[in-house]
């Protein structure tokens, strides 16, 4: 559970063990946290939007705090300000900086960066493909005008020239998965709805399926080689099968939702929704057959003051999902309520409620606890 304190001081991360619901460990990030991924099932990687600093440290222990330095120069930092950690490779992680337009490779043997690799304007996410050949980032543009996809060829880290996904005509694209085998990267481009299937052995655009102008998440299920997209313009959450590039199932209705994950075992996707009505956002989970898309039951999570000040990151920040690996648990960061939901999967009810560390604000009460830190990213384990 990656969470934010506010804009001058440090962020945290929690280690929440799946057995136990328990909090094992806590490690202190950088300043504005947004993103996460695991390597090797043992190390973290953390961007810091607001200090151009990636964290790096252990899952299982608390220990020492590795800060990796992305490049300063603009005059008026922060200049990089990262948004967005990915990769597949063991040996090297992979960061968007959306204010400089460049990626950085950090070896993850020394934690050093090797390259700095422009990129497209505003780089919002990327994802490199499972065979370690390309990575592809979503360049998101500026005012829903100059967006691109680059496609970055791993062994030398060079930018593949020209390729023909170049000519494809992007509004503002958003987010990128790869597909297990590969052969295919799928780019959601927000501005026109798309979400645009790549050959990857070419770097050309294949396919191109509406989703709805608005989209902007998704995420990649091996499993059952799907993709899950959320709308929370349109309030659906579309279903693409990988297989084919088709949707074989009408789009879920869901008012705003936030974000989606699948169980590992292929029985259900769990989409968290939040809507706020008199300055009270209320959270809950809907669960959705993976079979025949029907739902199974809704799970109230809860019902709290809307945060604005504190939680006005991206929209699928304010209530990420993470299931885990043995699909015994689905957690469900909030960020306006300062925790992080457990969900047992083996009766579809809410266990409990797991609250972020203690933030730098004042208490809301004299002698009273300093309110929680603002949960905005959960990723899970092996």
């Amino acid at each position: 559970m990656i969470s934010q304190n506010g804009t001058s001081n440090p962020g945290a991360s929690t280690t929440i063990d799946v057995s136990g619901d328990s909090a094992t460990s806590q490690s202190q990030t950088g300043l504005g946290p947004v993103h996460a991924m695991l390597v090797g099932g043992t190390q973290v990687y953390v961007v810091n939007s607001l200090e151009d600093t990636v964290s790096a440290f252990s899952a299982a222990t608390a220990a020492p705090v590795i800060t990796v330095s992305l490049p300063s120069s603009c005059g008026t930092p922060p200049c990089s300000v990262p948004v967005f950690v990915g990769g597949t490779e063991s040996t090297t992680v992979y960061v968007a900086n959306s204010k400089s337009n460049t990626v950085s490779a950090i070896s993850v043997t020394d934690n050093v960066i090797t390259n700095n690799i422009t990129v497209g304007t505003s780089p919002a996410a990327l994802a490199e493909t499972p065979d370690n050949q390309k990575v592809y980032v979503a360049n998101q543009g500026t005012n829903g005008s100059g967006g691109s996809v680059t496609a970055i060829n791993v062994v030398d880290k060079s930018v593949v020239a020209s390729p023909p996904l170049a000519n494809f005509g992007w509004i503002s694209p958003v987010w990128v998965v790869a597909r297990s085998d590969g052969q295919r990267a799928y780019v959601l481009d927000q501005g026109s709805g798309l979400l645009v299937a790549i050959d990857t052995s070419v770097d050309a655009v294949v396919s191109s399926i509406s989703v709805g102008v608005g989209a902007n998440y998704m995420v990649y299920d091996p499993n059952l080689n799907r993709i899950y997209v959320v709308n929370p313009v349109a309030n659906t959450v579309t279903s693409l099968d990988a297989s084919t590039d088709t949707l074989p199932a009408t789009p879920i209705s869901v008012a705003n939702p936030k974000s989606v994950a699948a169980l590992a075992d292929g029985t259900r996707f769990y989409i968290s929704s939040g809507t706020v009505s008199g300055g009270i956002l209320t959270s809950k989970v809907m669960v959705i057959n993976a079979a025949d898309f029907t739902l199974k039951t809704t799970i109230p999570i809860a019902s709290v003051p809307a945060l604005p000040t504190f939680c006005t990151v991206k929209t699928w920040a304010d209530l990420p999902v993470a299931a885990a690996a043995d699909s015994s648990r689905v957690y469900v960061s909030n960020c306006d309520a300062g925790d992080t939901a457990i969900i047992q999967t083996s009766n579809d009810t809410l266990l409990t409620q797991m609250p972020a560390p203690f933030s730098a604000r004042k208490p809301t009460v004299n002698g009273g606890t300093p309110p929680p830190q603002n949960p905005v990213f959960v990723v899970a384990g092996p």
